[in-house]
């Protein structure tokens, strides 16, 4: 798989998380790539979860939050463990904006979190200091 293209796709998933754009910016940004791009994108936002420690307890809020049905099989498959819900990303395209529309909405919890704990004093994460122009 190939990796996030630049630091565009990664900027545009921290962007999101941290509500510098709205979910309705990032469906449409996420629509126009192509299907490929998508299972990158997915396993990023997934790997990027991971990495902010986004907890079982966070799938029912993301679940709310991306205003889906606990029955959409991206969240059955979340819901069966965060650790392991990378295979979301390899979901069939029918699939794949109910997936990022999750997986969205769960790094955006536990970005929350991290940034408001380990973060809140000032780190040195770039993705959590952006420049206000990369904001917008």
């Amino acid at each position: 798989m190939r990796q996030p293209k630049g630091d565009g796709d990664l900027l545009m998933i921290n962007r999101l998380a941290q509500g510098a754009r709205t979910p309705e910016q990032g469906l449409e940004w996420f629509a126009g790539l192509d299907g490929e791009r998508r299972q990158v994108v997915l396993y990023a936002l997934w790997f990027c979860s991971d990495q902010a420690r986004a907890e079982d307890a966070d799938v029912p809020e993301a679940i709310r939050r991306a205003g889906i049905r606990p029955t959409h099989t991206p969240a059955v498959m979340l819901a069966r463990g965060v650790r392991n819900a990378g295979r979301i990303a390899f979901l069939p395209a029918d699939e794949q904006i109910t997936s990022f529309r999750l997986l969205s909405a769960l790094f955006a919890i536990a970005d929350e979190r991290r940034r408001a704990g380990h973060c809140a004093g000032g780190c040195s994460h770039h993705w959590h200091n952006l420049p206000a122009d990369q904001k917008s």
